[in-house]
């Protein structure tokens, strides 16, 4: 049985991770923290980490990115894997999780659905063979509350092309101010908020007179709390390193 403490447990995806872990019989959730310490489930809800009194196996995180620095502390010191759901960490913080792999079993994705990672890989198959002829553009709709633009996983699906690509390409998040022809080498990414959108994602390969487009919908946070979960039963016990979803997906 694993036993998962959970961050951020009082927002709309630790809500939807409680309920995914309470249909499953491998994994329990021993405590939450949340700055709104309001006891929603039957497992204690702490402030911060260094409140924590309960023993657990791992850190499913799909809080806020102020809360990364504490939290890896607190990983550090429990020695505690920790898997990574949030987004809109700068590229500092990014590379706090990637020197703290050294030490932890960190478990890291942009995005927990396994669709949307078959995407990215989709899409590096599509660049690596259109991209030299065919002009690369990727939208993505969400929900009007979140606050990240354009989304992590918008950047994901971006690197991973960029790794088909034979040199490197500029992302490019907006125009509006761009009087000129649009380049060749570029990326361009666009960012949709409006109403309960959960999540939405296109990559568009634009050529001479054809047009090819791989998507991604998904229809509740249920998805991606399902890949949280199952990261986490994966990632407990594991040594130092960087995991994600490919790992997961190998491993089955």
């Amino acid at each position: 049985m694993t036993r998962i403490l959970l961050s951020g447990c009082n927002g709309k995806m630790g809500q939807a991770i409680t309920a995914c872990v309470d249909e499953r019989d491998d994994c329990e959730i021993v405590a939450g923290v949340d700055i709104d310490v309001a006891m929603r489930s039957r497992y204690p809800v702490f402030k911060t980490f260094a409140d924590v009194t309960c023993e657990a196996d791992v850190i499913i995180d799909f809080s806020h990115p102020s809360v990364l620095t504490g939290m890896l502390a607190y990983a550090k010191e429990k020695n505690l894997p920790v898997v990574i759901s949030t987004t809109g960490y700068s590229d500092q913080q990014t590379e706090e999780i990637k020197e703290a792999a050294k030490h932890l079993a960190i478990f890291f994705s942009f995005n927990m659905s396994l669709g949307i990672n078959l995407l990215v890989e989709l899409a590096k198959k599509a660049a690596a063979v259109l991209g030299d002829t065919f002009d690369i553009e990727i939208v993505e709709a969400h929900h009007n509350l979140k606050l990240d633009a354009p989304s992590g996983t918008a950047i994901m699906l971006a690197d991973g092309i960029q790794e088909s690509l034979a040199e490197p390409y500029e992302y490019v998040y907006n125009r509006h101010d761009r009087r000129m022809q649009r380049p060749k080498k570029e990326i361009g990414m666009h960012s949709i908020r409006g109403g309960t959108i959960v999540g939405e994602h296109q990559v568009i390969f634009a050529g001479r007179d054809e047009i090819v487009t791989l998507s991604h919908s998904a229809r509740s946070k249920a998805v991606f709390a399902a890949g949280a979960v199952n990261a986490g039963v994966y990632l407990a016990g594991k040594g130092p390193g960087l995991y994600n979803m490919k790992n997961l997906v190998e491993s089955k």
